[in-house]
């Protein structure tokens, strides 16, 4: 088969953007170029190859047949290096790793926990950092990430489950009397706003709080529970110590609300012993929770 002449890189990168995106514009933000530039490479690109890529469609714009053909290619073949490129460039030596954790899940569950793997792996170097929600690995510059499940997961991400996320009110035993005779107020987190309504429509018999304030996190508000603050309706992960030490009490137990926690990871990954160590301890941990 004769051999073609290759087009330019950056055109078939501006052209594969707007073609998985849909828009011109999407594509000029991820690639960081202007909106002509993105559209001058098209140009460029269907001139080169003498094929109509794009028509017309509204006030938007469609791939041809042709260019649904090219598209499908050009996703394949950048793919194919990003994968080549992670695998080259991961080194062979056990390096540092940086594990992303929600703020409040670090703080209240893990932080506590992780001196018992230091102590089983004193040779790993573990660093941990703070985040919730979606996730950028190449600009993070995370290794592993532990995320509630409750966003769309890049289809080029692994996702394994750790545990399901359970919520239930949570007070002293001083609150007690309070929280039986509806005269308490109710402590939320601003992260969760509806969390309250929907606990209550699920859970009729629970005594409705007079009132719901809300804290910026939910470390803050578990914290404001133990303090005598109030009651707050928290995720048993991040109330699971004060409970087993006797600090706050647990009624009606942790139901489970449909999400669930997971580590986040490229597929691409080429993981060391200690990222893998670091999985399964996780996953042991997290097995606790569940079990109790």
């Amino acid at each position: 088969m004769q051999r073609v002449k290759t087009p330019s890189l950056n055109d078939l990168r501006a052209f594969e953007a707007v073609a998985r995106l849909g828009t011109v514009r999407a594509a000029a933000d991820e690639i960081a170029v202007t909106h002509g530039a993105v559209s001058r490479r098209i140009r460029n690109l269907a001139d080169y190859i003498e094929v109509q890529l794009f028509e017309s469609e509204g006030r938007g714009i469609r791939l041809t047949s042709q260019g649904e053909v090219l598209a499908g290619a050009v996703t394949d073949a950048f793919e194919l290096i990003q994968e080549a490129l992670a695998e080259i460039q991961a080194p062979e030596q056990a390096g540092p790793i940086l594990l992303s954790c929600e703020r409040s899940v670090a703080m209240r569950w893990l932080m506590p926990r992780l001196s018992n793997f230091q102590t089983q792996y004193p040779e790993a170097d573990l660093h941990l950092s703070v985040g919730g929600g979606e996730l950028d690995f190449t600009k993070d510059k995370a290794s592993i990430a532990l995320r509630r499940l409750d966003f769309a997961i890049d289809p080029h991400y692994q996702v394994d489950v750790l545990m399901l996320e359970k919520m239930g009110p949570v007070m002293t035993t001083s609150m007690l009397e309070a929280f039986e005779s509806g005269d308490y107020i109710g402590l939320g987190s601003k992260t969760r706003p509806e969390a309250w309504r929907d606990w209550l429509v699920k859970h009729p018999d629970v005594p409705k709080p007079k009132e719901v304030r809300y804290f910026d996190h939910h470390f803050f508000m578990v914290e404001g529970a133990a303090s005598g603050l109030g009651v707050a309706l928290c995720p048993k992960v991040i109330a699971f110590d004060y409970v087993q030490d006797g600090r706050l009490i647990d009624l009606y137990g942790f139901k489970e609300d449909g999400t669930e926690y997971g580590l986040i990871y490229p597929k691409s990954m080429k993981m060391n012993e200690f990222t893998l160590a670091l999985k399964s301890w996780l996953s042991q941990i997290a097995a606790e929770i569940d079990k109790l």
